[in-house]
């Protein structure tokens, strides 16, 4: 076999000829890098066609028998089941990408401590740490279990030849997929080539042997996952850790899962005994007291299948500078920009000469266009220095003209402020005529912005 020189972006894994300052796929500048790869002699013809008949593979209809029940390991912590869609699946590979210090680990260990309570072998690779570190961090948090297996391996090879020695490992836990290397690629761990190639061989001996394998990923500064894109296409569910190290709550988000609800969250509570689930997410993210300032209103979401409450600020100040600061939090900017427009163009309400701010409370991220009724009472009431009732509840996506579209499950969004204690919702005409809780006193159907202005 020959080696051949070629360069790879590390942000997205995109391949070039010859070195250059900035990928043209992603436009990262300094992330190109050199990558030995070995090429494989060209194969006659004549053998391959010999080779072509020499595997059979193995054929089943569509409608065989399943054991739904024994498919998945559930963790036992209720929050991180479902955002795996009802557990673990067997044979299954999972991707937890995260910042530094966010929790990627603990919850891991948390998780791996309640399947050898239930029984299974779990088998955790450290690729950054001794076995000693991750010992004291089980000890610390008090779920150090003897069903949980650790090693501190940097080499795939040697993790896959133990695996295949013992065959006992019901989960295989590896931290991380950026840190461990193959001895047949000449390059260093983390570059494009080692994390395809490592979570190959990992993906492919979890599928032959019915191994559940969660890979530990580092993200960019972006928040995306480092290493090529494809290792996002390789495994089966990708996970985001997300959270501010301002506020204690951790979230984590499945932004692809071929076994469940994709965009399904999970919410957690850090504390010095690791994370806690909290299981009424609305109640943590409201505010303590209904009173509020102007400005301030209650917007109901729905991340994944979950509703979910959060409270919408918005401050409008006077600016002295040519060029208006906007800033968000929790929201795209661009969409602040369109409603702000919205309200100049349509309703004479001119920001555009002012600073507006704008916040999610809690740090969490609302990408649903059901927000943007919520998002035009706040600025609206920032603006006119007027406060908005305390039990009332606002959603519903807003036009270019004007107009307040409908929006999914209405039903679970009231369903859910009628449990936390709001009398009050404002929301767009709907069709459903089958919703009993629509129809009740509650409600207040809207078709253009300005009936609210």
């Amino acid at each position: 076999m020959s080696v051949k020189a070629h360069y790879a972006c590390s942000a997205c894994g995109a391949s070039y000829k010859k070195w250059i300052g900035k990928c043209e796929d992603c436009g990262e500048w300094n992330t190109i890098v050199q990558e030995m790869i070995q090429m494989s002699p060209a194969i006659p013809r004549s053998k391959q066609q010999s080779n072509s008949n020499s595997q059979s593979m193995e054929v089943l209809s569509l409608d065989a028998p399943c054991d739904q029940d024994n498919a998945r390991f559930h963790t036992q912590i209720s929050e991180l089941d479902r955002v795996f869609g009802g557990g673990i699946v067997k044979g299954s590979a999972t991707l937890l990408g995260g910042d530094p210090g966010i929790g990627k680990s603990t919850i891991l260990l948390q998780a791996a401590a309640k399947l050898a309570a239930n029984g299974l072998n779990c088998l955790y690779i450290s690729a950054e740490e001794s076995t000693e570190q991750v010992r004291m961090r089980a000890q610390r948090l008090n779920i150090a279990h003897r069903g949980v297996k650790v090693a501190s391996v940097i080499n795939v090879e040697d993790i896959i030849s133990s695996i295949n020695r013992s065959n006992e490992s019901h989960i295989l836990i590896i931290d991380s997929i950026q840190t461990v290397y193959h001895g047949a690629i000449p390059s260093a761990p983390g570059t494009v080539n080692q994390v395809r190639t490592c979570a190959f061989e990992l993906i492919r001996l979890a599928k032959n042997l019915d191994i559940a394998l969660i890979l530990v990923g580092h993200v960019t500064k972006d928040g995306q996952i480092a290493g090529p894109k494809v290792l996002e296409h390789m495994v089966d569910t990708v996970l985001y850790f997300e959270g501010d190290r301002g506020h204690d709550y951790r979230i984590i988000r499945a932004v692809k899962n071929r076994y469940g609800a994709a965009n399904e969250i999970g919410v957690f509570e850090m504390s010095q005994q690791g994370l806690h689930e909290v299981l009424n997410p609305s109640a943590l993210f409201l505010p303590k007291t209904k009173a509020r300032n102007s400005g301030s209103c209650v917007f109901a979401g729905i991340e994944g299948s979950r509703p979910l409450l959060l409270e919408i600020q918005a401050l409008v100040a006077p600016s002295y500078l040519a060029t208006p600061r906007r800033a968000t939090i929790g929201w795209d900017s661009n969409r602040l920009a369109m409603m702000i427009a919205v309200l100049n163009a349509r309703y004479g309400l001119n920001l555009l000469d002012k600073e507006v701010y704008l916040n999610i409370t809690g740090g969490i991220k609302v990408t649903e266009p059901a927000a943007d009724l919520a998002v035009m009472a706040a600025l609206i009431a920032a603006s006119k220095n007027i406060q908005i009732d305390e039990n009332t509840v606002l959603l519903g996506e807003v036009g270019l003209s004007g107009e307040v579209r409908p929006v999914s499950q209405l039903d679970a969004r009231l369903q859910e402020a009628l449990k936390l204690g709001f009398t009050r919702a404002i929301i767009p005409y709907t069709t459903n005529t089958r919703s009993t809780i629509i129809k009740t006193d509650m409600v207040q159907h809207i078709s253009q912005l300005q009936e609210i202005i």
